[in-house]
């Protein structure tokens, strides 16, 4: 008998190539049109050709995490990558940590000076109780305070998007700008909630099997190697999976005050995201009164920063350079 679980994310287990003009729209958000999405083409190889790496960053690029607490006592680790322009914090994705920024750090790191958080749960940064995402703003805002720096530009991908928007609404004077990847302004569906809590519970129960790391994997890299991912996300037990996971899928929406954010906004999709639909970054965009149309990367996966980096890559210069002038 199929387990429940994967009964429920079997959509995701095995993500294909569409253009975006051929998605279907979905039926709980605005349907996608020419004219309200811009289409990049994706510079990685189509699955059908190989896989891509999408390890962490190489030892040559890597410096050492610090750990600093804030005046709630939550401790949070973080990697300053140092530059002299102007600050970008970068907020990753679920089960993901300040590593998966290795493309960026690359591409960004002679420009601007990087700060790379490990949220709440994340890395080395721990979760001894329940919470939000928006006391993860909050900690992120205390990280900046730490670091002197008043105002900042925000790259958040899924988890990190969610995160970067509430510390939007929460000190608007403090974010500059936001990039905004594979996110949704949205609370999480109900069905793919359920879904990600039974998944929890075959963790809880089975432990890290290879079926639910390669399931986790399809969701949120696509048919990119995972290898080294895995190898982090195997040592996580069914506690941490279930104290993380909470705030994701009882998560508020945000759509209904997003009219609030008045700092320019860029908002990139990947279209065979299987997380979340083109829809719901349209809605996003749409929602966001100084953010254009949202740039659709073809065959782009939901952790699009990482697993689709040189497409979003022209992005990310044009619009920070213009965002964040001097």
């Amino acid at each position: 008998m199929t387990p429940r679980w994967r009964a429920a994310t079997s959509r995701c287990t095995a993500p294909t190539r569409f253009t975006t003009h051929s998605q279907s729209p979905s039926p709980r958000s605005p349907g996608v049109s020419r004219e309200s999405v811009r289409v990049a083409e994706s510079a990685t190889p189509s699955p059908s050709v190989g896989t891509i790496s999408v390890s962490p960053l190489p030892n040559r690029l890597r410096r050492m995490r610090t750990a600093m607490t804030l005046d709630s006592g939550q401790v949070v680790s973080y990697v300053d990558h140092g530059g002299s322009g102007p600050a970008v914090l970068l907020l990753h994705s679920y089960l993901m940590d300040a590593d998966m920024f290795a493309p960026q750090v690359r591409s960004l790191g002679q420009s601007y000076r990087l700060i790379a958080m490990d949220e709440r749960g994340h890395g080395e940064t721990p979760a001894d109780g329940p919470f939000t995402y928006w006391d993860v703003a909050r900690d992120a805002l205390g990280l900046l305070d730490h670091l002197g720096i008043a105002r900042c530009a925000v790259l958040g991908t899924s988890q990190g998007g969610f995160i970067g928007v509430r510390m939007a609404l929460l000190a608007p004077d403090r974010v500059a700008a936001l990039v905004l990847l594979g996110t949704s302004g949205a609370a999480e569906d109900p069905q793919v909630a359920d879904a990600y809590r039974q998944a929890a519970a075959a963790w809880r129960e089975l432990g890290p099997t290879q079926d639910l790391l390669d399931m986790n994997a399809a969701i949120c890299l696509g048919r990119r190697d995972a290898t080294e991912w895995q190898a982090k996300w195997r040592k996580l037990s069914g506690d941490h999976i279930d104290r993380v996971l909470t705030p994701l899928v009882e998560r508020d929406s945000i759509l209904d005050r997003a009219s609030e954010i008045d700092c320019p906004a860029l908002v990139l999709h990947g279209s065979a995201d299987a997380a979340y639909p083109v829809d719901r970054a349209v809605e996003l965009a749409a929602a966001l009164p100084n953010a254009g149309p949202p740039v659709i990367v073809d065959g782009g996966a939901h952790f699009l920063s990482l697993t689709d980096a040189n497409a979003v890559e022209p992005h990310l210069l044009e619009f920070l350079s213009k965002s964040l002038p001097g």
